[in-house]
C-alpha cells in the first residue's frame, strides 16, 4: 500500500526556526493599540471553495478589527504536509489545514474517509455538530497547540480518469492518485495501485501516463482542466468530503487582546457559515461547467455502490483504521458506531 507522510514527524530545521522569527511570532502580549501582523499558510487548491474562502481571510479580519490585525496568506512558506505542524511548532501563526493529511497519525481526523460512512456534506455537518467538531477541536488543541477559528469542506470528490471506470473490475491495475490511507486500502482491495501525489503534480502525471486517474475535488479538477486529459468524471461516493480548518497557534491567540479575539472569532464564524452555505452551489457550478466542456459525467448507481460496500472490499480500510485507533488509545468500532448513531443508521 502507498505510504502517506506523517505531518508531525518531520524535523524542525534551522531554516524553519529562522522562519518563525521572520513571520511575527512575538514574545510579548499585544497591546490594545498595537498593529498585529499574522501569516497564514494555505495549500494550493485552484477553484475550490477552500481557496476562495481562505483568500478572503485578510479582508474579513482587517474589517472586523478596524485594521488592527493584518493577515498575509501564503502557499509557499511550508510544504502541504507540514501545514499543521508549522502552527504547532510556531513556524506559522496561522494555517488552513486539512484533516485528512493527519489521518494516518490520528484516525479521528479521517473519519469521513471510511467507505460508506459519511456520504455527503449533510452527513458531514450532522456528525460535526453532534460531537465530531468538539472532538477534533480538542485534538487540535492537545496535539497541535492550535485553536480552531473556522471549519469547512473541500468540494466533493470525483474520480477523473483517462479510461472509463464504471465497474469494480475497471479499477484493476489502474494507477490512481488517492489522498488518504482509507481510500488507498480500498483501492488495494480492488486491485488498483494507489498513488499519493500533491495537487501540483496531477496534470503532469496524467499527461505523462504516470497515473491513470485522480481522486480529487470536483472544483479543483475543473479549475485545473483535468478533464482535458482525463475526460471521464465519475462519482463513486468514495471519500466524498474532505474537511479543513483555519487554525491559529494557541500561544499566539492567547497574546491577542480580548476584543481582538472576539472580533476575529465573529469574522471566522461568518466565514464558516459561508463555507457551508455556499458549498452545494459551488460544487454544482463546477460539475455543470465540466459537463459544458464535454467531460463525460457518470454516477455509480445504487447497485454498484452496494457492490462497493461489500465488507470483503472495504473491511481492510476499516481494519487499518481500527488498528490505528487502538494504537492511539480509543475504541475505533465504538467511535464508528457513534457516527452511525448521529446519522440515524
Amino acid at each position: 500500500m502507498a505510504k502517506f507522510p506523517s505531518a508531525f514527524k518531520l524535523p524542525r530545521s534551522l531554516a524553519a526556526m529562522a522562519l518563525a522569527g521572520a513571520i511575527g511570532m512575538s514574545a510579548a502580549p499585544a497591546t490594545a493599540a498595537e498593529k498585529i501582523d499574522l501569516t497564514m499558510g494555505v495549500i494550493v487548491a485552484p477553484g475550490d471553495i477552500y481557496s476562495k474562502l481562505t483568500a478572503s481571510v485578510p479582508e474579513r479580519i482587517a474589517k472586523a478589527t478596524d485594521g488592527r490585525v493584518s493577515v498575509t496568506v501564503s502557499d509557499s512558506l511550508v510544504a502541504p504536509a507540514q501545514i499543521s505542524s508549522a502552527v504547532r511548532d510556531g513556524r506559522l501563526p496561522m494555517s488552513a489545514a486539512l484533516h485528512t493529511y493527519l489521518a494516518a497519525e490520528e484516525p479521528r481526523m479521517g473519519i469521513f474517509n471510511l467507505p460508506g460512512l459519511i456520504n455527503d456534506i449533510d452527513d458531514y455537518t450532522t456528525v460535526q455538530k453532534a460531537f465530531w467538531g468538539k472532538d477534533v477541536a480538542a485534538i487540535w488543541a492537545k496535539q497541535w497547540n492550535a485553536k480552531v477559528l473556522a471549519e469547512g469542506a473541500w468540494c466533493t470528490t470525483r474520480l477523473f480518469s483517462k479510461e472509463p471506470i464504471h465497474s469494480l473490475a475497471d479499477f484493476k491495475n489502474k494507477r490512481l492518485r488517492v489522498h488518504n490511507p482509507q481510500t488507498a486500502a480500498l483501492m488495494g482491495a480492488l486491485g488498483a495501485k494507489p498513488t499519493p501525489l500533491p495537487v501540483s503534480e496531477l496534470m503532469p502525471a496524467l499527461e505523462r501516463g504516470v497515473i491513470d486517474g485522480v481522486f480529487t475535488s470536483a472544483c479543483v479538477g475543473n479549475a485545473m482542466e483535468l478533464w482535458r486529459v482525463a475526460p471521464n468524471v465519475q462519482d463513486w461516493g468514495l471519500s466524498p468530503i474532505t474537511g479543513w480548518a483555519i487554525l491559529i497557534n494557541e500561544d499566539q491567540w492567547n497574546k491577542l487582546p480580548k476584543d481582538i479575539q472576539d472580533r476575529m472569532g465573529d469574522a471566522m464564524a461568518q466565514l464558516q457559515a459561508d463555507a457551508y452555505g455556499n458549498y452545494t452551489p459551488t460544487v454544482n457550478a463546477a460539475l455543470k461547467e465540466m459537463e459544458g466542456h464535454g467531460a463525460k459525467m457518470w454516477n455509480a448507481n445504487a447497485e454498484q455502490r452496494a457492490e462497493l460496500a461489500d465488507p470483503k472490499l472495504n473491511q481492510p480500510a476499516y481494519d487499518s483504521w481500527n488498528a490505528r485507533a487502538k494504537e492511539v488509545g480509543f475504541d475505533g468500532p465504538a467511535y464508528i458506531a457513534k457516527v452511525r448513531a448521529a446519522l440515524g443508521r
